[in-house]
């Protein structure tokens, strides 16, 4: 059985210490430490240890921050583009530290990756470390701030940048936890009450999450029946065709009313196959949103893309192969009489829009996805200075 992966992410030198007892007390509890001065992390040779380092925080359970005197070594562009950081900024508060990612230090990458992956993230900070963080906070708008000397900082240039990370991780909506600590058994005792208590929570709502599965079948149960009894009290054959037919298509004509050129009138009436609606949509290719670089990928959110003759198209949050199973709805849906068809559409109309498959964009593809490659060079270009300490 795996045991838990725990990475340690911290600056070296100036914690070595720290580090090696702490490492004792994770393995004495069973868990696997990750830190990258016990060569635990794998380093691919075909890459820089800072986007190693960052690549397998992503193999960990949790992440365990110390933040002590030292910023740490400044990260390196390849490093940096493993973050996703503009959905970073949209869902944390404070990002003044984010806006100057080319100062960000590969300590704070790492910790940035737990966050962008939903791993936990457990921080320490060094308590001398706090209170010169909250003689930051008092005076940071002052004109006096840029002569104030922090003792706990080694290098005071470096001090904006740890005291704004510190800002990053306590005003997080989420998994905001800051532990100030003195020694390294400060932080032992704090992680046994926290995983000791996050193990029994979890416990709790397994049993909770049981209770509610059964009450969910139950629902599921009596919805079948209450469908069945509807069905089977409809005596004419047309009006159950109607019904089952609302229930089975409602997916198809969500993704439908996406298309623009699709309107309820000319639906009615079609009896044009699958291939005919596309053409008369104007697609003339799929793309895969997968075979652009990871960054845009998440950037689009989109999973298909669908491009039109004027080369406008429509980003789409389904695969190929669900998109042609609505098309195997389709075949299906065109198969029922006119009368039947036509009240379905004009139900489901009424009913409004349900799950949402996709959009339109008016850009041009090339131009758009010729945009979103642009801003991945200008970052690169604004983050060249990979100097570490």
């Amino acid at each position: 059985m795996a045991g838990l992966r725990v990475f340690v992410s911290s600056t070296c030198y100036d914690l070595s210490l720290l580090r090696s007892q702490l490492r004792v007390f994770i393995q004495s509890l069973g868990y696997e430490p990750i830190m990258s001065d016990y060569e635990d992390v794998l380093y691919d040779p075909r890459k820089h240890t800072h986007t190693s380092c960052v690549d397998e925080v992503g193999n960990c359970d949790m992440v365990i921050l110390i933040v002590g005197s030292r910023l740490g070594g400044k990260a390196t562009a390849d490093a940096l583009l493993k973050i996703d950081f503009d959905k970073l900024k949209r869902e944390n508060k404070s990002v003044e530290q984010l806006k100057q990612s080319g100062k960000l230090s590969i300590t704070q990458l790492e910790v940035l990756k737990a966050i962008e992956n939903g791993i936990p993230v457990y921080t320490f900070i060094e308590k001398k470390v706090w209170h010169d963080h909250e003689l930051y906070e008092k005076n940071k708008n002052s004109e006096i701030i840029d002569k104030i000397v922090f003792p706990s900082i080694e290098k005071q240039e470096t001090a904006k940048y740890i005291f704004e990370f510190i800002n990053f991780v306590r005003l997080r909506a989420i998994g905001n936890n800051i532990f100030p600590f003195e020694k390294e058994t400060d932080i032992e005792d704090a992680l046994r009450k926290q995983w000791s208590g996050y193990f029994q929570r979890l416990l709790q709502e397994q049993r909770d999450m049981v209770d509610e599965r059964k009450r969910m079948e139950q629902l599921t149960e009596q919805f079948e029946n209450l469908k069945a009894a509807i069905l089977s009290s409809i005596v004419n054959v047309d009006q159950r065709e109607v019904a089952r037919g609302i229930v089975k298509y409602r997916r198809l004509f969500d993704l439908l009313f996406t298309f623009k050129k699709l309107d309820q009138n000319y639906l009615k009436k079609t009896s044009d196959r699958w291939n005919e609606l596309l053409e008369k949509i104007g697609i003339i290719e799929f793309i895969d949103a997968s075979e652009y670089d990871r960054e845009i990928f998440l950037r689009t959110r989109a999973r298909l893309f669908l491009v039109c003759e004027d080369q406008t198209f429509y980003e789409m949050r389904l695969t190929k192969e669900r998109f042609d199973e609505f098309g195997s709805e389709w075949e299906s849906f065109i198969s029922l009489q006119a009368k039947s068809r036509e009240i379905i559409i004009e139900t489901l109309c009424e009913m409004g829009r349900g799950v949402m498959f996709g959009r339109y964009v008016r850009k041009p593809f090339g131009e758009y996805i010729g945009g979103l490659e642009n801003t991945k060079f200008k970052q690169l270009e604004i983050m060249d200075d990979t100097q570490t300490e």
